[in-house]
Protein backbone atom coordinates (compact mmCIF):
# COMPACT_ATOMS: atom_id res chain seq x y z
CA UNK A 1 0.00 0.00 0.00
CA UNK A 2 1.12 3.59 -0.90
CA UNK A 3 0.69 5.88 2.29
CA UNK A 4 -1.57 9.01 1.52
CA UNK A 5 -3.55 11.61 4.25
CA UNK A 6 -6.79 11.63 4.11
CA UNK A 7 -7.01 15.40 2.54
CA UNK A 8 -4.33 14.37 -0.05
CA UNK A 9 -6.94 11.44 -0.83
CA UNK A 10 -10.04 13.22 -0.81
CA UNK A 11 -8.67 15.97 -3.29
CA UNK A 12 -7.56 13.14 -5.49
CA UNK A 13 -10.82 11.19 -5.18
CA UNK A 14 -13.07 14.69 -5.74
CA UNK A 15 -10.95 15.67 -8.60
CA UNK A 16 -11.66 11.95 -10.40
CA UNK A 17 -15.37 11.88 -8.94
CA UNK A 18 -16.69 15.59 -9.09
CA UNK A 19 -20.16 14.04 -8.16
CA UNK A 20 -18.48 13.37 -4.80
CA UNK A 21 -18.98 15.27 -1.37
CA UNK A 22 -15.57 15.66 -0.01
CA UNK A 23 -17.59 16.47 3.62
CA UNK A 24 -18.88 13.34 3.43
CA UNK A 25 -15.72 11.12 1.88
CA UNK A 26 -13.42 13.10 4.99
CA UNK A 27 -16.04 12.06 7.16
CA UNK A 28 -16.13 8.20 5.78
CA UNK A 29 -12.25 8.21 6.13
CA UNK A 30 -11.98 9.06 9.58
CA UNK A 31 -14.56 6.90 10.52
CA UNK A 32 -12.91 3.68 9.05
CA UNK A 33 -9.62 4.69 9.98
CA UNK A 34 -11.20 4.88 13.43
CA UNK A 35 -12.90 1.03 12.68
CA UNK A 36 -9.34 0.07 11.29
CA UNK A 37 -7.42 0.71 14.52
CA UNK A 38 -10.33 -1.14 16.51
CA UNK A 39 -9.81 -4.24 14.93
CA UNK A 40 -12.91 -3.93 12.43
CA UNK A 41 -12.66 -6.99 9.60
CA UNK A 42 -13.71 -7.59 6.22
CA UNK A 43 -17.65 -8.36 6.14
CA UNK A 44 -16.83 -11.37 3.51
CA UNK A 45 -13.61 -12.95 4.96
CA UNK A 46 -12.80 -11.23 8.03
CA UNK A 47 -9.33 -10.03 7.10
CA UNK A 48 -8.29 -6.51 8.11
CA UNK A 49 -10.32 -3.47 6.39
CA UNK A 50 -9.11 -1.54 4.06
CA UNK A 51 -9.98 2.25 5.13
CA UNK A 52 -9.85 3.84 1.73
CA UNK A 53 -12.18 1.00 0.30
CA UNK A 54 -14.54 1.07 2.98
CA UNK A 55 -14.99 4.51 3.44
CA UNK A 56 -16.12 4.43 -0.62
CA UNK A 57 -17.70 1.46 -0.53
CA UNK A 58 -18.62 -0.70 2.59
CA UNK A 59 -16.39 -2.19 5.28
CA UNK A 60 -14.10 -5.03 3.61
CA UNK A 61 -10.52 -6.13 3.02
CA UNK A 62 -8.53 -5.28 -0.78
CA UNK A 63 -9.36 -8.10 -1.97
CA UNK A 64 -12.67 -8.11 -1.40
CA UNK A 65 -13.58 -4.97 -2.55
CA UNK A 66 -10.83 -5.07 -5.61
CA UNK A 67 -11.32 -8.26 -6.70
CA UNK A 68 -7.62 -8.29 -6.84
CA UNK A 69 -4.21 -9.34 -4.94
CA UNK A 70 -1.54 -6.94 -5.09
CA UNK A 71 -2.33 -3.77 -3.19
CA UNK A 72 1.18 -2.62 -3.64
CA UNK A 73 0.31 0.05 -5.90
CA UNK A 74 -2.82 1.47 -4.13
CA UNK A 75 -3.46 3.63 -1.36
CA UNK A 76 -4.34 3.43 1.84
CA UNK A 77 -4.54 6.24 4.91
CA UNK A 78 -0.99 6.51 6.61
CA UNK A 79 -2.36 6.77 9.90
CA UNK A 80 -3.46 2.70 9.17
CA UNK A 81 -1.09 1.62 6.63
CA UNK A 82 0.96 -1.40 7.99
CA UNK A 83 -0.32 -3.96 5.95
Amino acid sequence: MVPISIEAFVKKHCKNNPGENPNQLRENLKQAVKDKKNGETCSNCGQEIWAIGSAVTYQGCFSCLTGEADSSEDYEIIEVCWS
